[in-house]
């Protein structure tokens, strides 16, 4: 197999050695009387054979190289940002120590308390299940009989017209007092939040079938459960899943919210508890694993939309 190189490749290493440098050569500031252990360093060096054995593989397989190409600014824009926070904070002291902690301080909350961080991941990620889906299978089901029932529709409009536009985070008062714990609460809550657009969206995309494939259903003799679910929901998908990915956004907004409130050992209960102490280095850590939790949850169902509307491809540009 012939190699090729892609100069491209190194660049994030090169970002990551610049920074390794720094780190080792600028002294930190005297103002930092704080003992540490040197996690930045070890993080550093991790990044650069990770990054090295990247650019190796790359030699040899032409479609990570194209991808990891594509990808080496950014990569490297991101260790030039955490090299000139750690110039801001450990080495300059520009920032104040106390809300913006240096990376070493960040990187210490996961090393020493990644369990109890995991307990509190466990928890919001089961709470956001149960009222994501609560709500999601409410929303779809609602909108099909909004979208195909002018019944339903006259009945059920007017209370999501009413009701609908209401912030999730609104009713909490409510919410509290009606339901005997707040985990209960905050399920209804994110099922509400969730709830809404997907009714509106699974209904508009009900009642914009074309007529055409229920005359062809029709003739071919489909009964009216079979037009709905091998028919209307199939083309209405398009529009079902931008219902799913708004609930979605809207859903995190909740979580966090409901965890704030009252809902213990939650990754936002977490943060806000740590916040009350002054500990911003365990904030930050908690918002970078909320980061990239969510991102992965919506990275997932962009994957499973792919895979639902892979007959969209070449028809819709996405």
């Amino acid at each position: 197999m012939q190699k090729s190189f892609d100069y491209r490749t190194l660049i994030p290493t090169l970002s990551a050695v610049a920074a390794l440098l720094v780190h080792l050569l600028v002294p930190n500031s005297p103002k930092y009387t704080q003992k540490q252990v040197p996690y930045f360093t070890i993080a550093l060096i991790i990044i650069i054979a990770v990054t090295l054995v990247i650019a190796f593989a790359s030699l040899f397989n032409e479609r990570l190289r194209k991808k990891y190409a594509f990808k080496s600014w950014f990569i490297a824009t991101f260790i030039l940002f955490l090299n000139l926070l750690n110039l801001a904070t450990l080495k300059l002291m520009i920032l104040q120590s106390i809300y913006f902690p240096s990376p070493d301080r960040i990187l210490k909350v996961y090393v020493e308390e990644w369990p109890f961080l995991l307990k509190c991941l466990g928890y919001s990620l089961r709470l956001l299940a149960t009222g994501y889906l609560i709500g999601a299978v409410l929303g779809i089901s609602t909108g099909i009989m909004v979208g195909w029932s002018k019944k339903w529709s006259y009945w059920v409009n007017p209370l999501i017209k009413l009701v609908g536009p209401i912030p999730s985070t609104a009713w909490v008062p409510i919410a509290l007092v009606t339901f005997p714990t707040s985990f209960q609460a905050s399920v209804f809550l994110i099922a509400l939040a969730v709830w809404f657009p997907t009714t509106v969206l699974t209904s508009s995309g009900i009642s914009n079938v074309q007529n055409a494939y229920f005359e062809v259903s029709s003739t071919l003799g489909a009964r009216t459960i079979q037009k709905i679910f091998k028919v209307a929901l199939p083309a209405a998908m398009p529009s079902i899943f931008i219902g799913i990915f708004n609930g979605t956004s809207a859903s995190f907004i909740t979580l966090m919210t409901a965890e704030m409130l009252g809902v213990k050992f939650g990754i936002g209960w977490y943060i806000n508890w740590q916040r009350e102490m002054l500990s911003y280095a365990n904030v930050y850590a908690g918002l970078i694993v909320i980061a990239l939790t969510f991102s992965l949850i919506i990275t997932l169902m962009f994957r499973i939309r792919d895979r639902v509307l892979g007959w969209q491809k070449g028809v819709i540009k996405w």
